[in-house]
This record gives C-alpha cells, structure tokens and sequence, in this order.
C-alpha cells in the first residue's frame, strides 16, 4: 500500500530545490480521475513548464517511479495506489491552443480535446471536429492515437516535443510516432508536452454543424453525465466492442457499485461508490463472457495503472479460458 509521501519527497531533499511546479505528498488520485475510485499516489508533481519538467526529470533518480495522467477522463486507478510520482501537467504551463496558421495549431499537452477544437472553430480550421466529442487531453490523444466519427489524431499530427526520463528534448515527426488503431509505439517514458496539428481551411459554419452533430451523437447514445471513463474496450477487428458486450449478456452488468451502462454498455460507469477493483472485475468479467461466447479476445482502452490491493488482486479474463 502506498501512503509514504512525505518520505519519498524528504528523501529527494534537496533534489527537488529550485522547481517552480507544485508537489502533492498522498496524493488523492480518486479526486482527479472521472470514474472517482482508486488508491493515493506517493506523491504528485504538477510542473509549471517545460523547462521546470525537464528540471524535475533530471532530478529524480531512475529507481524511483514516475507515471504520467492527463485530466483523468481514460484512467482507471487501482486501489492499493501509486508507487513514486505521478505527474500531471499543469492547465496554465500546458493547457492551452492556438492557430499557427491557416491551417495549423499548436495545443500543450494538457489541452483539453475539446478546447482544440474550439481554435479550430475560432480560426476557420477544418478536421478537428471531432476532437469536441473525445473527453480527454491532446497529451492522451497523441499516445493512444484517438479518434472519433470516422478520424483519428494521426490524420492531424505534424510534430510533437517530448521529454525522455532523463528530461531531454525530442522533436518527434509523425512517421516518428508509429501509430496504429488506438496506438502510437513511441517509447512508453516519453512525456508529450505540446503538438503541432493541421487541418485545412473550412468555412466556421461547417465547423460548426460539424462539432454540432458530434455533440448531438454523444448526448443520445453515450452516458456522459455519469462517472465514466469512456470506451472501456478497442473495437475488435470486423466488428465492434459494444455489439459483442451487448451478445454476451452484459449490458447493465454489475459488480458492486460498477456497471456496464445499459445505454451504451463498451461504457462503465460508477453509479455511486465504486472501488477500483470492482470496476476492474467488472471490465474483467465482461472480457471473459465475450470470449467465451463468441472467441473474441477484447482489449481494454481504459488505461489500469497502480497496485492493487493485497488480496484485492484482479486476474486477465478472471483467470479463465486462457
């Protein structure tokens, strides 16, 4: 169980003088993730910049683990908590967009998806629509390759900065991203920091109906004012998650406070208090039932980070039919 912060941050000492960015000993992570469930985080850093990253990446020696969050919107966090630190960039150091061009953006990786598309709108640039309906930060959408309504980031992506653990500079191209559905194979400790995006010019009206006609699809078939992380699993080749969880039975699902959503059940959602683990069991126990019925193997989306609780430990497909 983690919960030794204060010991974590005094053994760095003096390591951490001279940073500008704010930590957080025990950090609460259930506070900032949208499912609301989890254990503590030894410690959190919310860099100021850049710069002051860089600085805190050189300062923390390899041994000690450091994972990295967006807004919290794809993130499920286990229950025994978060070994080391986690960082999550900071809204005023990251969090912001802007036109480039006629056709480019530049977004911080902390930029909410939804605020990009809104530059787009605001500079007449067409292609980002999308992004208005994907609950997430450019941060996310950059490493899982996010997409919706038929585009995906890697369509948008011209370059991206990224520190490595030893807080140096890399200017990454798109082939450099190798991406793939929901993919990019850039290393796993690379911390994107901002992006620049392009799309092509577009009158705002069309923008507009657009980003419309993806919020409309979002409030009718998705439970968006429920505690959820979004699509739980990938779709599957040929076909999609949500017709096989839908097959298998397990629309409306539920394992405690956890439940696959009857309006859209690729969607778990904690309908009041939900632990970590139960959310995980769930998602588990949905993976199981759809191979056995059907011989699909799903993959999560949700990323699971953290330890689980001692004797709370959840098993791939429950331990079954592997």
């Amino acid at each position: 169980m983690t919960g030794g912060g204060e010991a974590l941050v005094a053994k760095l000492g003096d390591r951490l003088a001279g940073l500008r960015g704010r930590i957080t000993p025990n950090a609460e992570m259930d506070k900032i993730t949208w499912f609301r469930a989890g254990g503590m985080a030894d410690a959190l850093f919310q860099p100021a910049d850049e710069e002051d990253l860089a600085a805190f990446l050189k300062a923390v020696p390899r041994d000690i683990p450091l994972m990295v969050v967006g807004i919290g919107s794809n993130l499920l966090v286990r229950d025994g908590g978060i070994p080391g630190f986690v960082i999550r960039l900071s809204a005023k150091g990251f969090g912001e967009a802007r036109a480039l061009s006629d056709t480019r953006i530049q977004a911080g990786a902390a930029t909410p998806d939804k605020r990009v598309a809104a530059a787009a709108l605001e500079a007449g640039i067409g292609g980002f629509h999308f992004y208005h309906g994907i609950p997430g930060a450019i941060g996310g959408a950059l490493r899982m390759n996010a997409g919706a309504n038929g585009v995906e980031t890697r369509e948008r992506v011209v370059e991206v900065r990224a520190l490595d653990r030893e807080g140096r500079l890399h200017v990454l191209s798109n082939a450099d991203m190798g991406y793939a559905y929901r993919h990019s194979s850039v290393p796993a400790d690379f911390i994107f920091t901002s992006a620049v995006l392009e799309g092509y010019g577009q009158d705002r009206e069309t923008i507009r109906a657009a980003m419309d006609g993806v919020q409309h699809h979002r409030e009718t078939v998705q439970p968006i004012r429920e505690k959820t992380g979004g699509s739980t699993f990938k779709n599957p080749e040929g076909t999609s998650a949500w017709k096989e969880i839908d097959k298998a039975g397990c629309r409306g699902l539920m394992v405690g406070g956890a439940q696959m959503s009857p309006m859209h059940c690729n969607f778990m959602i904690n309908t009041g208090a939900a632990t970590g683990y139960e959310l995980e069991y769930l998602g588990e126990t949905v993976r199981a039932r759809v191979l056995e019925n059907s011989g699909i193997r799903l993959h999560w989306e949700i990323k699971r980070i953290g330890d689980f609780r001692p004797g709370h430990e959840v098993q791939e497909f429950l331990g079954q039919l592997l």
